[in-house]
């Protein structure tokens, strides 16, 4: 159990970075700054959302459910497996919010535009750091 926390938690700091050098990479690199057609920028919107409750069901179908059955038995491999693989799917979907910013800010989006996929990641990702799961 200690093992997959301290995994999770390297996992959750290099994607913390990466989520940072995305926002570097978008000021820096310059792309031509061009008004984007709203469509595309309605687009990023309508998938934005439905990855934020993806995040939500992923948390509330693995890894509540897997943290109780680890509460009472540490060491079971499904759970563990399970409390796991729902925190990567969680950070993965983290991270495609931020991609979705810089994608904008490669098409030519202002920053301004970019900053709330950024900081919906970014925020997501933070507050989802992985705890050790216990008696409530």
């Amino acid at each position: 159990m200690d093992q997959a926390l301290k995994m999770l938690r390297a996992v959750q700091w290099a994607l913390l970075g990466s989520m940072a050098l995305y926002v570097v990479l978008g000021t820096v690199v310059h792309p031509i700054q061009r008004s984007i057609d709203p469509t595309l920028s309605y687009i990023f919107t309508t998938l934005a959302v439905p990855v934020i409750g993806i995040i939500f069901v992923v948390r509330r179908t693995l890894v509540f459910r897997a943290e109780g059955s680890l509460a009472n038995e540490p060491n079971e491999v499904v759970s563990l497996s399970q409390w796991r693989t729902g925190y990567i799917v969680t950070y993965a979907l983290c991270e495609a919010l931020a991609l979705f910013g810089l994608m904008q800010r490669f098409l030519g989006a202002r920053v301004e535009q970019s900053v709330p996929y950024y900081l919906g990641g970014f925020v997501l990702l933070l507050f989802f750091r992985p705890r050790q799961p216990g008696p409530d």
